[in-house]
């Protein structure tokens, strides 16, 4: 009886493994298919099989199991056993498609597009229809995730024919998104298919500036191209865009202190605002009204949004205070859609929540892009002691190291007495003493010998106000490592226009907002007459009111569309997929005692 019921048990494993692999219909080979039986079973199958060619399939099924499972690493202990060379075509193409999404689960593109290269690949074509769309799905996200943009979006057009449903779908919609991220250099259609069709519509789109320009250049695309899958299924941030454009916005609060610590810098926020709203007056446009609204008295946070919409209000700029920041970001909706002038602590927030500020983190990456663009890759860093120096040097940290950089060594700028002791150790001299003591000892007689500091820092990264980087470079200077180029945030520049203050920072490179570097721009020259603190220091932050005016009508726009610019007076702004703006700043450098421009780091 014992052994008829090992014998059923047998038949009843094999027709499960039967239904493993689909049968043999060309030199392709038999595929594996999802199974009936469990991981166990076939791996014990695999390990009794005879044949070598039904057991790799066997372990093949396996693998395959165990990453739908969601058991990344079983699937690539069980993968690593199968011999890929000895499967037949079809099967390579199975196993290297199964390769590239187990790396993609690790975050490692390239050794996924390393197993998507294998020669069995050519063969695709010939594939099942399922095979080739999952090839073609990881090939695109590792193509994507390496930094290969259009050739991600032309995988994902060509596989989009053979989807459907919420599938093809979710393909269309990341093809836009692709496309939508080029820069515009790169939006030039080379030909008439698919991918240039999506090219065109993506410049179109770019080139044309506000958002009734943008609806009619997408208009005119689906007219000449009423057959292109983008004419039939207009992508979801293009259809909003539809929509922002049948909103005209007619009134904003701008809600910032009256009085209290933050006064002034409200007061210069507000003047820059007001500035760009009277320009826009000038140049024969229908600007949106502006109510103001002191937040310095707010009780409640409810009651102003109350108010705000019993008055018409569209659109809230402001507030400036953190904490009310923090409170509006911790909301699961607002009424109206805010503009806020400062950052919260985390990421998320509503979605009627935009933020922008003069963000110290915005320059610290800044900085770490341009020394990366200068093909630098060791670095030190200077920032004051304290919460905001560490808030600088990790976002630094966090974009340079994250990007293949590192860094060598960090000094928290504390007392000036103690600036030349922690540069020296910095850069190691009191080592170089000590060797030339030790050497002079050994051979008992005075050794001439200059210190000499360690040669790996490639440059420096400063986060210091003015007065702290007039005693750090000269200390450089001092200390041996005066030739270590310096990269620094804007807060070594004070624009006071005294030019002896920047005598000892000859060579230190720093970003600016174009609204400094610019004296001749017309609005700041306009605004600086009538303000003349606009010109110094101050400036920056009559730089953000006006670009917080400009931004007001465009934030859907910027939303909708990754990777589209504001070129603004505060610098060049983008935003983040959680609603930030970010900075991306102009470039000088001290000659002299005299600020002279640099070229633009390339984006």
């Amino acid at each position: 009886m014992i052994a008829c019921l090992r014998l059923f048990s047998a038949l009843c494993l094999a027709a499960l493994l039967a239904a493993c692999a689909s049968s043999p219909s060309s030199s392709l080979g038999e595929l594996p298919r999802t199974p009936d039986a469990s991981i166990e079973q076939l791996l014990e199958q695999a390990a009794t099989s005879k044949n070598p060619e039904k057991a790799a399939l066997l372990r093949l099924s396996a693998a395959d199991l165990a990453y739908r499972q969601g058991n990344a690493g079983q699937s690539a202990q069980i993968l690593a056993q199968v011999p890929l060379d000895s499967l037949k075509p079809g099967q390579q193409v199975f196993a290297s498609t199964l390769s590239a999404e187990l790396a993609m689960t690790r975050n490692q593109p390239k050794a996924a597009l390393t197993a998507l290269s294998h020669p069995s690949l050519q063969r695709l074509g010939e594939m099942p229809t399922e095979q080739r769309v999952r090839t073609g799905s990881v090939h695109a996200r590792a193509l994507e995730a390496d930094g290969q943009t259009l050739a991600a979006a032309r995988e994902r057009i060509s596989v989009a024919p053979m989807l459907s449903g919420e599938a093809a779908g979710k393909n269309h919609e990341a093809i836009w998104t692709l496309i939508a991220s080029l820069p515009t250099d790169q939006l030039q259609p080379a030909s008439p298919d698919d991918l240039g069709g999506w090219l065109s519509l993506a410049l179109a789109v770019k080139t044309a500036g506000t958002l009734e320009q943008q609806q009619a250049a997408i208009d005119s695309w689906r007219a000449q191209n009423p057959k292109h899958p983008a004419a039939l299924q207009l992508p979801t941030p293009l259809v909003k865009l539809k929509e922002l454009a049948s909103q005209p916005l007619n009134k904003i609060a701008l809600l910032l202190p009256q009085d209290g610590p933050l006064a002034s810098v409200a007061k210069a926020l507000r003047e820059g605002f007001m500035a760009a709203h009277y320009q826009a007056l000038q140049a024969g446009q229908k600007p949106p009204s502006v109510q103001f609204y002191d937040s310095s008295r707010l009780t409640s946070l409810d009651e102003f949004y109350r108010k705000a919409q019993a008055d018409g209000v569209q659109l809230v700029i402001g507030p400036l205070e953190k904490p009310l920041v923090k409170q509006l970001s911790a909301r699961p909706q607002l009424p109206i859609t805010t503009l806020a002038l400062n950052y919260s602590e985390g990421d998320q927030g509503p979605a009627q929540l935009f933020q922008f500020g003069l963000a110290a983190e915005d320059e610290a990456r800044e900085v770490s892009q341009r020394a990366r663009a200068d093909g630098l890759q060791r670095a030190a860093v200077m920032v004051p002691k304290g919460e905001w120096g560490d808030r600088v040097l990790k976002a630094f940290r966090q974009d340079w190291e994250g990007n293949g950089g590192s860094v060598l060594g960090v000094v928290r700028v504390d007392q000036p007495v103690a600036l030349a002791q922690q540069i020296a150790d910095l850069f190691q001299l009191r080592q170089s003493e000590g060797r030339a003591k030790s050497l002079q000892s050994t051979v008992g007689s005075q050794v001439a010998a200059q210190p000499a500091r360690r040669q790996d820092i490639e440059f420096i990264f400063l986060a210091a106000t003015p007065q702290q980087a007039q005693q750090i470079k000269p200390t450089l200077n001092f200390q041996y490592a005066g030739d270590v180029p310096v990269y620094a945030t804007s807060h070594v520049f004070s624009a006071s226009g005294d030019q002896n203050q920047y005598n000892d920072m000859n060579g230190v490179r720093f970003c600016e907002t174009p609204w400094l570097l610019d004296a001749n721009d017309p609005l700041r020259r306009q605004v600086a007459a009538q303000w003349p603190q606009a010109g110094g220091s101050l400036g920056r932050l009559y730089a953000m009111g006006v670009d917080a005016y400009r931004l007001a009508p465009r934030l859907g726009q910027l939303k909708a569309l990754p990777d589209s610019r504001i070129e603004g007076a505060s610098g060049s702004l983008t935003m983040t997929p959680s609603q930030r703006v970010q900075r991306q700043l102009p470039w000088a450098q001290f000659v002299s005692g005299q600020v002279q421009r640099l070229p633009d780091t390339p984006r």
